[in-house]
């Protein structure tokens, strides 16, 4: 009698090459860095402590190739937005597994940090994660809430052109006490926002960290008169923190909170401010 088939068999260890910074930070959150066979230069930025571990290094979600990726072997390609089909779909002809992320609100965020540690045998870490995010937040809400007053806040993603931060930041900036102004993702114009009446500019550039030329920025825009800037409430807040959907969006949270509501929140030591300037006459 012909014996049966064995159904037990151990699943190959996963060999994930992430493709993205927020991936790889929560990986880490998860406690699956062994995991990784291959990352960006920009998850080293993010996790400088990945250096030790001799990963090979592969471009972006965008730039990423199939030569370049299949030479480190994977078993499992993790991507997030923003990415390039075309390269995407070569990796996948090439029958390697891709996962794809594309978040847009914290609960997108959310659901994709629950699927990353499904995937990596973490559920228990994974919902701990999310619960310490979720309460984080809340207790900013309510601190924000109890005081009252909702400062209108412009959040700006990118310069050239102008463009809205993300709908996840408008909903950072809600539960930091403050009102969004514009439409989340979309381009506006200099004139716009002046003619919003922001109470507080933020700046968070994509790819820019913390170097957003704020003076300058003002200066070619022809801000100077306007109250946000007369009055000191500029503001850069590093890139990572707002831009990245993974748990250091806390960090931007904190930044948000002390720019809106500098009396109930203590200021982050990586956010930078603009001196408050003498109204024009």
């Amino acid at each position: 009698m012909p014996s049966k088939p064995a159904t037990n068999a151990t699943p190959p260890a996963l060999r994930i090459a992430s493709l993205q910074p927020s991936i790889t930070l929560t990986l880490e959150r998860l406690g699956k860095l062994d995991t990784l066979v291959a990352c960006t230069r920009y998850c080293l930025e993010a996790l400088p402590e990945l250096a030790s571990r001799n990963l090979a290094i592969v471009a972006d979600s965008w730039s990423s190739t199939m030569e370049e990726l299949l030479a480190v072997q994977p078993n499992l390609v993790l991507a997030s937005v923003p990415y390039r089909m075309e390269s995407l779909a070569a990796i996948l002809r090439a029958g390697c597994p891709v996962l794809t992320l594309s978040p847009h609100t914290l609960a997108d965020i959310f659901a994709d940090m629950r699927l990353l540690a499904s995937v990596v045998h973490a559920e228990e870490r994974g919902e701990a994660l999310v619960a310490e995010i979720s309460s984080a937040i809340h207790s900013v809400r309510a601190r924000a809430e109890a005081y009252g007053d909702k400062p209108r806040v412009y959040c700006e993603e990118w310069g050239k052109p102008l463009i809205h931060s993300q709908a996840w930041v408008k909903e950072l900036v809600e539960a930091a006490g403050g009102e969004f102004v514009g439409e989340a993702g979309k381009t506006t114009t200099a004139d716009a926002v002046v003619a919003s009446n922001p109470d507080v500019l933020i700046f968070a550039w994509c790819g820019a960290g913390d170097r957003v030329p704020l003076a300058r920025v003002v200066e070619k825009r022809g801000w100077q008169a306007m109250p946000a800037v007369t009055l000191g409430c500029v503001y850069c807040v590093p890139d990572e923190f707002l831009n990245t959907p993974a748990h250091t969006l806390l960090d931007g949270l904190a930044c948000l909170a002390a720019a809106i509501h500098p009396n109930l929140f203590s200021s982050h030591a990586r956010m930078i401010s603009l001196p408050a300037s003498p109204k024009l006459k």
